[in-house]
């Protein structure tokens, strides 16, 4: 009875994962505007699941200017950017009357790291992108199973209870395995590797970030809008973590200067 209710999750997170993973494939290969809009949306989204955190007013509408700004930033010279993220994560604080600091930085996070999202598939080959998505999803399914199947000590059980050092490790174990398996199409040596593992573990720092927000409202969930997952931050969290740490090393060219 124990080992059912442990895996009762099992089916409809696995039947929504194949969803996201057939609609996010077909995204990420078409790219262009479409890859664009998909990321913007998705951006809006997540807005509005923080707002409903924090209990803010006017959630749909502040989620739609912030998912708005996301796509503008995409289209319009880098040089505004900045201003155009940061102005609509202001204008939408407004509306956050509990922890404004804290929904700010949240907020601005969220809009940075899809805008890098966007940012790399425009300039990375689509080889960097699918490496990337692999890494943040094989370490969330490695994870998943082994901190089930294994248990043991939690990774840190103050923020994140169900999180557990040997679901933790089997990440890293399968975020390296994908780098080996990535070296030859990039062209990247074995230090490849252990770029894939810090990015594997950022993966897990954004999803640690977001259990923390969770933990501080006093939520399960983000929201309940993919069976089996809770919201779109509740999947995205990683993705998030993993992309910041992902553009800091494409713009310092410890990574495009293996695409070349």
């Amino acid at each position: 009875m124990a080992g059912s209710t442990q895996w009762a999750d099992l089916k409809p997170r696995v039947i929504s994962a194949l969803v996201m993973a057939a609609v996010g494939l077909c995204v990420i290969l078409v790219g262009g505007w479409l890859f664009t809009l998909a990321i913007s949306i998705i951006a809006g989204v997540m807005i509005w699941e923080v707002m409903r955190m924090f209990m803010a007013p006017k959630a749909v509408s502040q989620a739609a200017l912030c998912g708005f700004a996301v796509f503008l930033s995409a289209i319009l010279p880098a040089l505004l950017v900045i201003p155009i993220l940061g102005a609509a994560v202001i204008v939408t604080a407004s509306n956050v009357e509990r922890d404004r600091g804290l929904f700010v930085s949240y907020a601005l996070w969220i809009l940075f790291a899809c805008f890098g999202f966007i940012l790399l598939r425009h300039e990375a080959a689509l080889t960097w992108m699918l490496w990337l998505v692999l890494i943040v999803v094989g370490t969330d399914i490695a994870g998943y199973f082994a901190g089930r199947m294994f248990g043991g000590p939690k990774f840190w059980p103050a923020v994140s209870p169900k999180k557990t050092w040997s679901g933790t490790a089997a990440g890293w174990v399968a975020a390296a395995i994908i780098g080996i398996i990535f070296t030859g199409p990039t062209g990247m040596g074995i230090g490849f590797v252990i770029v894939s593992v810090i990015l594997s573990f950022s993966s897990q720092m954004g999803d640690i970030a977001e259990s923390a927000l969770k933990r501080r409202m006093g939520v399960k969930d983000s929201s309940d809008l993919i069976p089996g997952h809770g919201g779109f931050l509740d999947r995205f969290d990683g993705m998030m973590g993993a992309s910041v740490v992902f553009a800091l090393f494409w713009i310092i060219g410890l990574l495009s200067s293996g695409a070349a």
